[in-house]
């Protein structure tokens, strides 16, 4: 580690000021290639969260919030975007790999706490990467009898060998796989359009008396899963283009877009087909499609799988760039911060993201899956949160291109505090 960036890191939480490290175009001296755009960034998040929620998971949240599944998606948009806006704050003012890790470095000056969390998103991105993998070998089940664990691996080992020739081409991958997302849950809402003329406005607010509070509120935990994405987009921050107004703005635009879709999908889903249904299919769209009245539900399958992979493509991604910035900053092992000379990416970060992914999607369930990686990325968030309330009772300005209002923070703590706990209670 070179001395100015030494310094830079070890600063303490007393210092006002962002240090010049921090606001100016990191990385390029660590040999990460920036080429990335704001088009590409908001279809690389917004890529991913598509893929991780509705194609997955839909059916999963219907199992638990039943008729009020609509609800628990618009529980868990309130707490994504709140603390969403957090994360445009902090990414505009410290535009690093190590994001979080470096967020919660300059709010508290605590490193042991920085690496815990970091290396808790990396294990919230190999949660999710697993269940996504799973949910890919639900939807070509369709098309081929193929054990689910031997399909998931198979993904991942192709996946990585992606990740592994350059961020390049695994982020123009992640956006042109994002159209063929956003083309199928355009075609459902299409199709199934005859499903608005029949919504009940009221019961779409309403408790399901048969699912109760804690069923809405198990699968809003649940359906938060769907909403995860934005906060992967921030490691990138050190291969785009102008990072301070980049990633915010990307953020932004891919949540709005993902929050539209999703609420009309899900309205279409649940109108169409009933909860138990959904909850019992391992491709709940393409069956939404079916009801819909299309032909060619094939096509929902295949899209299906697509989303899939667009998720696993990002999180492999994310995961190897923590752990890639941790070791940069010297504060784990700094042979994961090795690049490699050809393709310009941490080889060995990548593959021991990798190794973890096919573990956990050879252990664990889908639906088990999705609740861990909920839980570490609540606890983050929580965290993310508290660092921006720090952040900003010291004052000083800052290079960034977003600022939010002071009681944003304190609320995404709240409801994301709210929610684990109303959770962890609820357990089982």
């Amino acid at each position: 580690m070179n001395p100015s960036r030494r310094a830079a890191s070890n600063l303490g939480p007393t210092r006002a000021a962002d240090p010049p490290h921090y606001d100016r175009d990191v990385g390029d001296d660590a040999g990460l290639r920036r080429s990335l755009g704001l088009p590409v960034v908001a279809l690389y998040g917004l890529g991913n969260i598509l893929g991780a929620g509705i194609y997955v998971l839909v059916g999963k949240v219907a199992g638990f919030a039943g008729s009020s599944t609509t609800l628990a998606f618009l529980i868990a948009m309130v707490t994504a975007s709140i603390t969403a806006m957090s994360y445009m704050e902090l990414a505009g003012r410290y535009p690093v790999s190590a994001s979080v890790s470096v967020y919660l470095h300059r709010a508290f000056g605590k490193r042991w706490l920085s690496v815990a969390i970091g290396l808790a998103m990396v294990g919230g991105g190999v949660a999710s990467a697993a269940a996504l993998a799973q949910g890919f070998a639900g939807y070509l089940r369709s098309f081929v009898p193929v054990p689910t664990v031997f399909a998931a691996v198979g993904l991942l080992a192709v996946i990585g060998a992606v990740a592994i020739k350059g961020i390049g081409e695994s982020a123009k991958t992640a956006a042109v796989l994002t159209g063929l997302e956003v083309l199928g849950l355009l075609l459902i809402i299409w199709f199934g359009r005859k499903a608005f003329t029949r919504v009940d406005v009221g019961a779409i607010i309403a408790i399901d008396p048969a699912v109760g509070l804690g069923g809405v509120f198990a699968g809003a935990f649940l359906a938060f899963y769907a909403y995860i994405g934005f906060e992967d987009m921030v490691n990138v921050a050190e291969e785009a283009r102008n990072p301070s107004r980049t990633i915010p703005l990307a953020i932004l635009i891919a949540l709005v877009v993902s929050t539209v879709l999703y609420l009309l999908v899900v309205i279409v889903s649940t109108t169409l087909v009933s909860p138990g249904e959904l909850a019992g299919s391992d491709a709940p769209l393409t069956l939404v499609f079916e009801r819909s009245g299309a032909s060619n539900v094939a096509l929902l399958s295949l899209i299906g799988m697509i989303a899939a992979v667009n998720g696993v493509i990002v999180q492999v991604i994310m995961g190897s760039r923590i752990l890639y910035g941790l070791a940069r900053e010297g504060w784990i092992d700094r042979r994961l911060a090795a690049v490699n000379r050809t393709f310009k990416t941490p080889v060995t970060a990548t593959l021991l993201v990798l190794a973890a992914m096919i573990v956990g999607t050879a252990v664990l369930p889908l639906v088990s899956l999705a609740q861990l990686t909920s839980l570490l990325v609540l606890t983050i968030f929580t965290l993310v949160n508290a660092a921006l309330i720090a952040i900003k009772r010291r004052g000083g300005a800052h290079s960034g291109y977003v600022t939010v209002p002071t009681a944003i923070p304190y609320l995404g703590v709240i409801l994301c505090v709210g929610t684990v706990a109303f959770q962890v209670l609820n357990w089982g």
